[in-house]
């Protein structure tokens, strides 16, 4: 692009409204050096004001520029000759937009200006980071409609530099001042021609915010044909308005989201209900409050969509709670600095202790089981084979094979030999050795059968995100989650497609960790806050939670405060938050947030008893459950030995009848 190249944007009308201009328009459209406007001068003398130093990163001239870049809006009015003089003499113009001089009614301006703005945002403005818009009208009805399309257009950041050159009564300025967002609280400078003066006086005028007064209107320069240039303040022409809001009250918006905001109401003697706040990112805000020295008003909200929404609406200047960071999203509203990593994760009920006779069977593995079969088979036979030879030799009168089972069984059992004393040195060296490995067995056996009474066997947990979709159904998700299931559904991932297939909205996310609980679902929702949450209302009085957190995320992304679009703030905010993270606050905050639930989960169940566990100082009693399995043995065992002597009665019965 040419350094020389003006863009014009010219519309016309048909209407005969605006045509006629008085006396001084006239003189205006044919000036002579003595009769040009103050303006005609002034603007040029403001221009050379500003900064040399911040010159555009990329060349957008064919020769080398060493002041910002200018863009010039025009109503078409007279005052527009001004501009149109001064422009041949701005080597760094960009471009220049200029709206028909008879279309000035409220429809049409805001057309052309919508246009405009996006014209001049996608090819001048973005492609220099530092630049000047010169906005000429003297027509409020343009100015305002300037202000609201260029809000809406994102055509200023705090990099930009608007100058509106005017000649409005002092009332109408003010009103623009406070009513427009584009005049009040970004980097704009009025320069307003007092028509009332003799001198010709051009006077500059910044609105500040905050300042020590509150929200005020400065001159901050004024231009006469005699004296020129002057400052008239301590402020620069564009002042940085942000670095110290002087105790203004600055609104945001959260609602409780623990641990990051955590809300709790107490009332006084008189009455007087108060609400106190806590959390990592109150803790943050209130860092930077008072850093920048201003007062937190937190407004009302009913709902996260609320609370975003007054952020876009610029009521509110920040959203003080945890948000992720999604690309739809950004079409809505901005981002801080991202200071922590917002991964999204899900929660299942722990998996219950099953009822399982073969609690008795677990200690040993299958092989040992078989390997111990095989040898209370053999060893018996063994016996009785020795013990016949005794007889044959005459040491003994010997085992059969039966009495020879039940030695072997008893003593495996930990039972005595009380029918039986080897008298041979092979049947002592074959005795000796059984009863090492009976020890043996027995003792490993009895180790870990107590350690798998009370440390049991559970069944297995999802821990993957394919697992979670292959074992669960119905996922729940709080209110917030409704973009992300819209997310999850356009994935090109078969996996997030049947994630968002699966999920539902819930109320809260205690209302999705209690129906994860009774119901056979997970829950979706932030790590920190499900933490928060289990260790609060799902954990049992000896602390272990009913409840965990899956090995996997489900976006391992990264959260920050929603801001308004190109908010002019946001560096200083930034900065703060950068300065927080750094130094470790924001997590060891994280950490006593975390320390302090489980602490006070401890001391509300300190004295409620458990359903299934009960503590007794470090002694954990054994319930049904673990003790089904010899329970079930004995019980099988009694009706072995009722079908047994049932049998055996019946067949006494049947011998009695038909003796031989």
């Amino acid at each position: 692009m040419a350094g020389d190249e003006q863009h014009h944007l010219q519309t016309s009308s048909t209407s005969d409204a605006g045509r006629v201009r008085g006396q001084r328009d006239r003189q205006m459209r044919n000036p002579t050096k003595a009769s040009r406007p103050p303006e005609y001068m002034a603007l040029p003398a403001m221009l050379q004001a500003l900064p040399k130093s911040q010159a555009s990163v990329l060349s957008i001239t064919t020769r080398t520029s060493t002041a910002c870049s200018v863009i010039h809006f025009l109503d078409g009015s007279s005052l527009t000759f001004v501009a149109h003089q001064l422009i041949p003499k701005l080597n760094n113009s960009l471009g220049t937009f200029e709206t028909g001089v008879d279309s000035l009614d409220d429809n049409s301006t805001e057309t052309q200006l919508s246009g405009m703005v996006s014209l001049a945002r996608k090819q001048l403005r973005q492609v220099s980071w530092c630049v000047t818009v010169i906005v000429v009208s003297d027509d409020p009805v343009f100015l305002a409609a300037f202000a609201k399309w260029s809000l809406k257009g994102r055509l200023l950041v705090w990099s930009t530099r608007l100058l509106v050159v005017t000649r409005l009564q002092h009332s109408q300025m003010q009103r623009l001042f406070i009513s427009h967002w584009t005049f009040s609280m970004m980097n704009s400078v009025i320069l307003n021609n007092e028509e009332s003066s003799a001198l010709g006086r051009c006077i500059a005028y910044v609105h500040t915010p905050y300042s020590p007064v509150g929200s005020a209107t400065k001159r901050v320069a004024s231009w006469t044909t005699n004296r020129g240039l002057m400052l008239e303040s301590s402020l620069t022409l564009f002042p940085e308005k942000y670095l110290n809001f002087y105790g203004g009250v600055v609104n945001v918006t959260a609602l409780p989201y623990t641990p990051h905001w955590v809300e709790k109401q107490t009332t006084d003697s008189h009455g007087i209900t108060t609400t106190k706040y806590s959390g990592t990112d109150y803790y943050l805000l209130a860092t930077i409050a008072e850093v920048l020295n201003f007062t937190i008003h937190v407004l009302p909200t009913k709902s996260w969509d609320e609370v975003a929404q007054r952020v876009e609406e610029r009521v509110s200047f920040m959203a003080t709670v945890f948000h992720n960071v999604l690309p739809q999203r950004l079409g809505r509203y901005d981002y801080s600095y991202t200071y922590e990593y917002g991964s999204l994760d899900f929660s299942l009920a722990v998996p219950a202790l099953r009822p399982q006779w073969q609690s008795l069977y677990y200690p040993l593995s299958d092989w040992v089981w078989l390997a111990i079969l095989v040898t209370v088979l053999i060893i018996p036979q063994v016996v009785s084979a020795l013990s016949r030879a005794e007889v044959w030799c005459g040491f003994d009168k010997g085992l059969t094979l039966g009495p020879a089972s039940v030695v072997v069984t008893s003593t495996l059992l930990s039972q005595n030999l009380t029918r039986y004393f080897p008298s041979s040195n092979a049947s002592r060296i074959l005795i000796t050795s059984w009863l090492v490995f009976a020890f043996i067995v027995g003792t490993v056996y009895r180790g870990n059968l107590t350690a798998a009474l009370t440390l049991p066997k559970y069944p297995p947990r999802p821990e993957t995100l394919q697992e979670l979709v292959n074992t669960y159904d119905r996922i729940t998700m709080p209110p917030f989650g409704v973009e992300f299931i819209k997310f999850f559904t356009q994935s090109d991932s078969t996996l997030y497609k049947a994630l968002g297939e699966r999920m539902t909205i819930v109320p809260s996310v205690i209302e999705g960790l209690r129906q994860a609980m009774e119901h056979k679902e997970a829950h979706v929702a932030g790590l920190r806050y499900m933490e928060q949450m289990i260790a609060r209302h799902f954990s049992n009085p000896d602390g272990s939670p009913r409840m965990y957190v899956g090995r996997e995320s489900l976006i391992p992304g990264i959260a920050a405060w929603p801001l308004p679009h190109d908010a002019p703030y946001r560096s200083q905010i930034d900065a703060i938050m950068m300065a927080v993270v750094e130094a470790g606050l924001y997590e060891k905050w994280s950490e006593d947030m975390l320390v302090e639930a489980r602490r006070e989960s401890r001391l509300k169940q300190r004295d409620v008893a458990a359903s299934e566990v009960q503590v007794e100082g470090n002694t954990r009693a054994l319930n049904m459950i673990h003790m089904q399995g010899a329970i079930f043995l004995l019980l099988l065992g009694l009706m072995a030995a009722t079908l047994s002597f049932m049998i055996e009665k019946a067949s006494f019965i049947l011998l009695n009848r038909n003796p031989v």
